[in-house]
């Protein structure tokens, strides 16, 4: 088996220092406990803007291959 890559210029799914970056602050900034904060500041200012982003959505929407079908499943239980 190869060993990953530890190149420091390596970008995209491989680039770890970037990773173990994202993944210090994110847990941080759920720790800090300004999550529903930032969430409320989130929102749509006005119906416009709540307008917009609902159409945003569905174009993504349009464009994707749909819903995962292993998502909402519970996992089966290894045979014994």
């Amino acid at each position: 088996m190869n060993k990953p890559t530890r190149d420091k210029d390596l970008q995209g799914e491989g680039n770890y220092d970037a990773t173990r970056r994202y993944d210090k602050a994110a847990r941080a900034f759920v720790q800090s406990g300004k999550v529903d904060e930032a969430a409320h500041a989130a929102e749509p200012g006005s119906p416009e803007q709540a307008e917009g982003v609902k159409r945003a959505e569905e174009v993504g929407k349009s464009h994707s291959k749909g819903e995962d079908p292993s998502i909402g499943k519970t996992p089966r239980s290894p045979k014994k």
